[in-house]
């Protein structure tokens, strides 16, 4: 089984990328390498009522295209007008492919007093939210499609399940899931795929691949900054806030043969030479990894 995967290219007038031209490159990659499918690790857009064309250029490729929700999907488009737009059936689901389960969960939700809600319209923010949870129900349903799976699974959200600092908060329970799967079965579980972080790592932990998926077109940093010329800056006001890859767009193709994960990665390199500690923001995100402009590539066979 080989797949294109890729996160985080924010379609939005404010991100310094012509999404169309991106999208077509990573499009005819999957043509030339025989993908059977496509699959981005959410926030495809920041708005996706505002970019149809875009999203209908994802939809209708002939190589299956699928989605994963993000945190900025629903950010200016109500939860279920991006769902009927991306065509999903629910906003976690299941597919199988030669001989595979993918299985696509969603922990954009914030939980408070009690309460599980999914983020809707940007209200992840609210005062006193604790924000990224996978609510009791889903954690149910997950344990439910492992079980029932003939085939080894493959997991993929926009959040992390391995990130202590700031991943998935109920990453634990999901882990306890896919552990316990894996020592009533081997192998009933390989690999989980994430985006969000705009960084690149590969974790193996408990024989499970982690792999943290880069974002397509940069990262997003806290302090901004004026490094860039001022023809860029003023006219994406994005550029403020982010380091840019100088080689657009950065995804990876993922092959899957037995328990062999191959990741063909990719050079991304930073936009005029501009790095984070650059901007004052330092060189190690949250979790204290570095970040760069690549994917790496690797090939892993679990024990």
């Amino acid at each position: 089984m080989k797949f294109l995967l890729f996160a985080d290219i924010h379609c939005h007038a404010s991100w310094p990328i012509h999404s169309t031209k991106e999208l077509e490159i990573m499009q005819k990659r999957a043509e030339e390498e025989g993908c059977d499918f496509m699959i981005h690790a959410g926030d495809l857009c920041f708005n996706a009522a505002a970019n149809v064309d875009f999203i209908e250029q994802y939809n209708n490729f002939h190589i299956p295209s699928y989605h994963t929700l993000g945190n900025h999907d629903t950010d200016r488009t109500p939860l279920e007008t991006v769902l009927k737009m991306y065509r999903m059936p629910n906003n976690y689901y299941y597919f199988d492919c030669k001989g595979y389960r993918i299985i696509v969960l969603d922990p954009n939700h914030y939980f408070s007093d009690g309460v599980y809600t999914h983020y809707n319209m940007a209200d992840y923010g609210n005062d006193g939210a604790l924000h990224g949870w996978i609510p009791t129900e889903q954690l149910k349903w997950l344990e439910e499609t492992i079980s029932a799976s003939p085939y080894p699974c493959l997991l993929i959200s926009h959040q992390s399940f391995e990130r202590a600092a700031d991943g998935v908060h109920n990453q634990l329970e999901v882990r306890r899931i896919i552990n316990e799967a894996n020592a009533q079965k081997p192998h009933s579980v390989l690999m989980c795929m994430n985006g969000h972080y705009h960084t690149d790592y590969i974790r193996i932990l408990d024989n499970v691949c982690y792999l943290d998926v880069n974002s397509a077109v940069g990262m997003w940093i806290p302090k901004a900054h004026d490094l860039y010329p001022e023809e860029l800056s003023s006219a994406y006001k994005g550029y403020r806030n982010l380091v840019c890859y100088g080689e657009l767009p950065v995804y990876c193709i993922v092959t899957v043969e037995g328990t062999t994960i191959t990741i063909d990665g990719a050079k991304g390199g930073l936009l005029n030479g501009i790095t984070r500690e650059m901007t004052g923001n330092g060189v190690l995100d949250p979790s204290g990894r570095l970040t760069t402009g690549d994917i790496q590539s690797a090939k892993i066979t679990l024990g």
